[in-house]
Formats: C-alpha cells, structure tokens, sequence
C-alpha cells in the first residue's frame, strides 16, 4: 500500500494576523499539491489552460476564477495547458477562527457559515460573482488596519449569498464527519451511508431507517440535500474510490468492488461522466501533480 505525502504549507500567518494577502503576476505555477491549516480565498486571472486539484476534484481553468478552499483540503494550480503569457493572482489566507464558532451561531452569519462549511470541499465562484468582486479584491492591498479586515467580511459575506457557487470535491473525500446537515435524519442517513457505502443499499432500507415511507423520504431527502438519494450514495463511494486511487496501489477494478460498485464497465462510466477522466487518467493526472508516494 502507498501513501501520499502531501506538502503541508506552513502559512506565514501569526497568531497576531487576522488575514494575509499576497498579489503576485507570474508565467507559470510552481508550487507542488499540499494542504494548510487555514481557509484561502484565491483569484486567478489570464491562466486559461492551467489545471486545478482541489481535493479529489480536476478541472481545467478559464481566463477569470475565484476559488475558497477550506482548512486541510489538497489544493493546487499546475500550469498545464497555459500557453504562457502573465498570470495574476491574489491569494487571501485567514485563520479558520477568524470567526468565533459563537459568532457564526448568529442568524445575520448563517450564510458565512454554510459557505465555510461547503469550502471543506472547495467552493468555485461563478464567473458573474468574480467579476463583482474583483475590482474589491484588487483594492484589498491598498486597504490598512482595520479597514481592511470589515471589507473582507463584508467580501466573504457578499460571496456567502452569491447565486451559483459550486462545490468541487466529494464530501467523502474530506472529513464527513465534519459538515452539518441541520437535520437528524439526515445525519442518521449520512452516517449508515458513509459507514455501508461498500454495501448493497437500497432506497428501501434507508426510508426505514428514517422511519418514513420510500416516497415520503425521497422528497424529504432531495429537499434536505439537493439531490437524490442514490446521486447522493453515488456520490460518496466515488470519493472514496477517488482517495483509494490516490492513497492505494490497489487497480481500479479492486477498488470499484471495494467502493460498493459491482460493475467495472459500470464504475468507469460513472466516474467518467462525473470527473470527466477515468480511473486511471485521474490516478495518473494526481502523480503527475506533486504527490509524491513511498512504499
């Protein structure tokens, strides 16, 4: 068995910092796949055709993005397919107690809360987001004291409430026992799923568990989660196949069967279709991107 040996970025963050920023221009990426302990709110500008790792999730970039990345998520930018040409990037880095866990009780911060908690799996800004809030984040640097920490709340509170976020990793992938789904029923669900996902589970089995007919609890369900029951399951055994893919020498098809998929063909489909690469060319595209393995 292999095991991926990630670089931990030590942040130059102190304990006296509320925020850093740094505003570089550049021709290429050059740092290697790691994690931090703190959240990043990261802007990219001109690197259209530069790849993007953000936990088990890859993706080729367009000419304007603003990534959040949660605390001790994988994440990294490779310069890929860019064909060169100068790349602006701003990257904010805040502790992940910026905001007390009292605080974030409050109801005027729900929607900065549910926004770090989906950042545990990434977040990308829409293209229309971004280009709102840019102009505010090329200012940032020229801001001072204070001043400067209001205007990054109030940055993360417009992004907090902009339409059409989308979270980039498997919730699998991080640590699950992490997120609040603000429902006991869902989180009894989500932890028979995570705990039997290499198990045949059916709608059936899982309605009882929420005492609830199978009707009755697939509205609930897709209600509560925005999406169905077995997208969902889907979902969470293609995480864990991602990180076998990762961590493991184990070949696809062992882990297909490890990960509750019965069906090779089946398997390679589906995680095509939601990665947009095999098995094998995302096995290959994350050692080719500064995980380094040892036996």
């Amino acid at each position: 068995m292999i095991k991926s040996k990630l670089l931990r970025e030590i942040t130059p963050l102190t304990q006296s910092d509320c925020f850093t920023l740094f505003a570089r221009e550049k021709k290429e990426f050059d740092f290697p796949l790691h994690y931090h302990d703190d959240f990043e709110l990261n802007f990219i500008q001109y690197a259209k055709g530069a790849k993007r790792i953000i936990g088990d999730h890859i993706e080729e970039i367009g000419e304007l993005e603003l990534v959040l990345v949660g605390p001790n998520l994988q994440h990294g930018w490779f310069t890929h397919k860019h064909t060169g040409g100068m790349i602006k990037e701003i990257t904010i880095q805040f502790h992940r107690d910026l905001f007390d866990e009292k605080f974030l009780q409050r109801n005027q911060l729900s929607f900065i809360k549910n926004m770090f908690e989906r950042s545990l799996r990434g977040i990308l800004f829409s293209t229309e987001t971004t280009q709102q809030i840019m102009p505010r984040l090329i200012r940032l640097p020229q801001q001072q004291g204070f001043h400067s920490v209001l205007e990054l709340m109030s940055i993360l509170y417009d992004l907090s409430t902009s339409p059409n976020m989308r979270m980039l990793s498997d919730t699998t992938f991080g640590n699950a026992e992490t997120f609040s789904y603000n429902s006991r029923r869902v989180e009894k669900i989500m932890t028979y799923l995570n705990t039997n996902f290499d198990q045949n589970i059916s709608l059936g089995e899982a309605a009882k568990l929420a005492a609830m007919t199978e009707v009755a609890f697939s509205r609930f369900f897709k209600a509560r989660m925005g999406k169905t029951f077995v997208d969902t399951l889907i979902e969470i055994r293609l995480g864990h196949a991602s990180r076998l893919l990762i961590e493991t020498t184990h070949t696809v098809n062992e882990i297909a069967y490890k990960c509750g998929f019965n069906n090779i063909s089946n398997f390679n489909r589906i995680f095509k279709k939601k990665k947009d690469c095999t098995p094998k060319a995302f096995r290959l595209a994350y050692m080719a991107s500064g995980t380094r393995t040892f036996i």
